[in-house]
């Protein structure tokens, strides 16, 4: 699933091709993908009609589009989701889901997702405290790269929790849009161990952690964030190329870039965890 410096890629590309742009119509092609937009596709589509594209903005992992004061349509790219922007002769995509025009007449958005894990749905925008935001994703805590983000209060907050440091990170409600990726690299870098408990870790330890957490998504941010295959794509089809700069994230057995140890996979929440048994020792507890 994209993390955040994806998300924010595909938003600069947004932004840049979308801002300042009326909506002369949409179409809903797939359902599913206006599912979470309660009245329905066909609401959905009269409601973006004749409306101007003002902003376009991110927190964590959802980025949306600013349509005024009030209201915006936000995106969740999901598993596979895609926002490309196209001529408006050009070939529909195998799985195009939604598409929307402009009055100029200029490149289409669509909304391109293979497995529909992803959408968009219009949503009342609320004041959180950190600026608008979706009152759907209020809930949500800034991240990193947010204006807002405060990092004593974070730093607080984890070390209020029972436990391990990586779980912490993943945690929505703590910060936003660290995934799997980003969170063992920055603990390599860190030099931390993914299951060190919170409780025990000094807050200057985890300031330097998070410190690590922005300079790993700052690094993936310039070179296009990550693709392991075709499916995430910024707005021109391009692929990112972080990849390559990876340290242990998908490295299971390879070497460890700063001390040539066998890098070790663990089974983590389903999913896996990443990390250099010399580096990033176990803890005893």
């Amino acid at each position: 699933m994209p993390e955040l410096p994806e998300v924010e890629v595909v938003r600069r590309g947004v932004a840049e091709h979308a801002v300042g742009r009326t909506v002369s119509g949409a179409e809903v092609l797939h359902p599913r993908a206006v599912r979470r937009h309660l009245p329905g596709p066909r609401d959905f589509t009269a409601r973006l009609a004749g409306r101007e594209v003002t902003a376009v903005r991110r927190r964590g992992k959802y980025l949306w589009l600013v349509l005024d004061r009030s209201e915006a349509v936000v995106t969740h790219l999901g598993m596979s989701g895609q926002l490309l922007f196209q001529p408006a002769g050009a070939p529909d995509e195998k799985h195009l889901r939604v598409r929307v025009r402009f009055t100029d007449d200029g490149p289409q958005l669509r909304f391109v997702d293979q497995r529909t894990f992803g959408g968009l749905h219009l949503a009342e925008l609320v004041e959180t405290g950190g600026g608008h935001v979706p009152q759907p994703i209020a809930h949500i805590a800034p991240d990193p790269m947010d204006p807002g983000f405060d990092v004593a209060d974070l730093v607080a907050r984890i070390r209020r929790r029972r436990t391990g440091i990586k779980r912490a990170l993943l945690d929505q409600g703590l910060v936003s849009g660290i995934g799997n990726i980003y969170a063992d690299e920055a603990l390599w870098r860190a030099r931390l161990h993914w299951a060190e408990p919170t409780a025990e870790l000094p807050a200057e330890r985890i300031r330097e952690l998070l410190a690590e957490v922005t300079a790993v998504m700052r690094d993936a941010l310039d070179a296009g964030g990550t693709s392991f295959d075709a499916l995430y794509v910024n707005v021109n089809g391009e692929s990112g190329y972080f990849d390559r700069s990876l340290a242990v994230y998908g490295k299971a057995d390879g070497a460890c870039p700063r001390c040539g140890a066998a890098v070790r996979r663990d089974p983590f929440m389903n999913r896996s965890a990443y990390s250099c048994p010399v580096c990033q020792p176990q803890p005893r507890s």
